[in-house]
């Protein structure tokens, strides 16, 4: 299963290392979810490394915050250059993993980090591959997050241009986070297909930074992947009651500390550490992945792990190295070699190539977009 993985090769979505070692983790940390030779033994052959900032900073913050994050993805690239290697197209992540190191790309996890600016967005797309989850656990000025208040009714005008102008780019628009109106507008408006960079079945998992039916059923349609996410809370049915209890302490605590964002997320880390939520199992995981597959088709499923971004993980996928452990149990269920390969990279792979030639054909018809949101949304 390791060389089938490696072939492929294996492509994560989303791992939020980077914001682990910002709070002062050690990176020999045992506890952490990932490092270097970790990966190796996972077969891991790329990654989009979480460039994640709160989502709740002013936007000035949020955009310093964001280009430290990634300045600090380019460090750990250049400290390790037998181990990971920072790209810039599909074809370098085939090159890069083929030569046995990991492929390493920048994910902007929120949209918050373009500070409402498509300069920003353009200035980010410049530094290397990756993509864009429009929102956090926030509304943004210009989209609905699936958590936040979702006072816009999904994408705002300046919200419809930011999805035109990461598709100009040749970067993936990513709807994780995001709310199902923004999620369904967002897929109209992208002129190339969407990933979802770390999220599961709704059918599933009753939450809603999962993926409804109908929302699978279009991104098979249109072309995109669903890179199904490992978190136990996303992942077992238990979950949605936990999310729910999890969100009503947020709400809670949220107005006992309503000008202080820093308390907030003291108090919530205190209460995920003393409520760690339900345990899920390996086949659970599996069971996330056979529902996208029947209902957007093999085609349209990724991985997208989320390691170091969760407190816990199921059982069997602790770490980095555990990812063969998945696949074997989709052999077990019927997956041949090339449904193996389709899910663990090729999928991605396919709308990566799709983005960049959608970005190269689109710099060719059209500048630079100058729209700012005040003159699309308060005209």
């Amino acid at each position: 299963m390791l060389d089938l993985l490696r072939s492929a090769p294996l492509i994560d979505g989303h791992n939020d290392l980077l914001w682990e070692l910002r709070q002062g983790r050690d990176p020999a940390d045992p506890t952490l979810m990932t490092d270097l030779p970790r990966m190796t033994a996972g077969g891991v052959g790329g990654q989009f490394w979480s460039v994640y900032v709160p989502s709740d900073l002013p936007a000035d913050r949020a955009v310093t915050m964001t280009f430290e994050q990634i300045d600090a993805l380019l460090d750990l690239v250049r400290r390790n250059p037998d181990r990971l290697e920072f790209v810039r197209s599909a074809d370098e992540v085939e090159r890069i993993a083929a030569a046995g190191r990991v492929a390493s790309m920048i994910g902007v996890e929120g949209g918050h980090a373009i500070g409402g600016s498509l300069g920003t967005l353009r200035v980010l797309a410049e530094i290397g591959l990756g993509y864009l989850t429009l929102t956090h656990n926030d509304d943004t000025p210009w989209a609905d997050s699936a958590t936040g208040e979702r006072s816009h009714g999904g994408l705002t005008r300046f919200g419809e241009e930011v999805v035109r102008e990461v598709s100009r780019c040749g970067w993936l628009v990513d709807l994780s986070h995001t709310s199902d109106d923004t999620m369904r507008q967002a897929i109209e408006v992208s002129e190339a297909p969407v990933i979802f960079s770390h999220s599961s079945a709704r059918a599933l998992c009753d939450v809603p930074r999962n993926v409804p039916d109908d929302v699978l059923e279009v991104v098979g349609r249109t072309g995109g992947v669903v890179m199904v996410t490992f978190v136990p809370s996303f992942v077992a049915a238990e979950g949605a009651e936990f999310n729910q209890e999890g969100w009503a302490e947020a709400r809670r605590v949220r107005a006992e500390h309503p000008d202080d964002p820093e308390a907030v997320r003291v108090a919530m880390d205190a209460w995920f550490e003393a409520n760690p939520g339900p345990p899920a199992t390996v086949s659970e995981v599996a069971d996330h992945i056979d529902h996208v597959r029947e209902v957007a088709g093999i085609d349209h499923v990724g991985i997208g792990s989320d390691f170091d971004g969760a407190q816990t993980m199921p059982e069997g996928l602790e770490d980095v190295s555990r990812y063969p452990v998945l696949f074997e149990e989709l052999a077990s269920r019927g997956y041949g070699d090339e449904d193996v390969m389709k899910i663990a990279g090729r999928n991605v792979l396919r709308v990566m190539r799709e983005a960049q030639r959608t970005g190269t054909r689109l710099q060719g018809e059209r500048s630079p977009s100058k729209a700012t949101i005040e003159e699309l949304d308060t005209a």
